[in-house]
């Protein structure tokens, strides 16, 4: 089964280097949530039409859910711990090997006995993705579920109206708190409903969910009444790019999106919440943050599925090294990645690199002399 570069490949790369003591905890990132088996399908020419059958030209199948989170988190080379629940199924087997493969620390995960796996299909076409998912819910661990271990930082998905107990316990015990947000299904988009928000250090919403919390008519306007609650604000603009606040200094950063062939969306925004967290733990410039989270995002939607799309410093190198080496160079692009001189590997010859598809069934190969011949 490949699931991408090993945990030693990965370790080559770290970018907290510059940054690390004795003291600090060995853990960089903990998340906790729900791990999916996803199942992409991509290369549909259209939306599917009720009662017909679509042909996929593309399939793949990944651990999703969080673990596109903590893949992206790990594969740019800081260590990440993940609490959650698998079932005891082959798609829970699936997906735990493919975390350790990826050297996530699953070892404040469980196992649910007679539990299955939540699945969710998604199928790509026009740029967009629709998905249809099921599961239930885990059951309650046997013992109350541990704080969470010291760690640089935690990255929470914020609920409405759901408390989450652990983001407060993570702050009070130092760790930085970088949160998504959940679609309020209530529509009443109301701050004082996730009190987390509070706890957090950077808060990364899209702009649709910045401007119904904000009542303002634009991201940017948004993003400002924002860092009113929080110290650095990120608003995702899709197309547009993102936009940024720090509201301790004033300071405001914006980058544009870069223009890919985008497979599949799936976990794009996991991925760019991850370059973010990563170069905010390393000491970035606000604007450096942003690119890096951006450029990320957009290597991810080249491939299939949410994980296994996130893209590593290799990849990132690769895409580096051909920027500065086309012909037709564009000098905007060159001064607002700059920042990449010396701090990525060298770029592997090839671009763009592929990854290879994992799809759940295939077997190693057998030695013709230890089993049936097959007809």
């Amino acid at each position: 089964m490949t699931t991408g570069p090993s945990a030693a490949a990965v370790a080559a790369v770290d970018p907290l280097k510059h940054v690390r003591g004795p003291a600090d905890p060995a853990i960089d990132v903990y998340l906790t949530g729900t791990v999916f088996l996803d199942i992409v399908f991509t290369g549909l020419d259209s939306a599917p039409v009720r009662g017909t059958e679509s042909w996929a030209r593309g399939m793949g199948s990944s651990p999703g859910g969080v673990a596109n989170m903590a893949t992206a988190l790990a594969r740019l080379g800081l260590r990440t711990s993940l609490s959650a629940a698998f079932g005891d199924d082959v798609y829970g087997d699936h997906c735990q090997e493919a975390l350790a493969g990826e050297g996530v620390d699953v070892s404040l995960s469980r196992t649910c006995r007679g539990w299955h796996s939540p699945v969710t299909v998604s199928m790509a076409y026009d740029g967009e993705r629709t998905m249809v998912s099921h599961g239930h819910e885990a059951p309650p661990p046997d013992e109350p579920p541990r704080c969470p271990p010291p760690s640089r930082a935690c990255v929470a998905s914020l609920d409405p109206g759901r408390r989450q107990p652990w983001i407060e316990q993570a702050a009070l015990h130092g760790s930085r708190v970088f949160a998504d947000v959940g679609w309020d299904d209530t529509g009443r988009w109301d701050l004082a409903e996730i009190p987390e928000l509070a706890q957090c250090e950077a808060f990364l919403p899209n702009a649709a969910e910045a401007m119904r919390y904000t009542r303002t008519a634009s991201p940017r306007a948004a993003a400002h009444a924002l860092a009113e609650h929080v110290p650095v604000v990120v608003v995702t603009m899709g197309a547009e790019g993102a936009y940024a606040v720090d509201g301790r200094t004033g300071e405001s950063a914006e980058v544009p999106a870069i223009s890919v062939a985008a497979l599949d969306t799936t976990g794009a925004g996991d991925v760019f919440v991850a370059g973010f967290v990563t170069t905010s733990l390393a000491g970035y410039a606000l604007p450096d943050r942003l690119a890096l989270a951006g450029l990320t995002a957009a290597l991810s939607v080249q491939e299939f599925g949410g994980s296994q799309s996130a893209p590593g410093w290799t990849e990132v190198a690769a895409w580096w090294e051909q920027i500065r080496t086309v012909e037709e160079q564009d000098p905007q692009a060159l001064a607002r990645y700059a920042f990449l001189d010396g701090i990525t590997p060298c770029a592997p010859r090839g671009w763009p690199l592929r990854r290879a598809v994992p799809t759940i069934g295939f077997r190693p190969e057998r030695d013709p002399g230890t089993g049936p011949e097959v007809p």
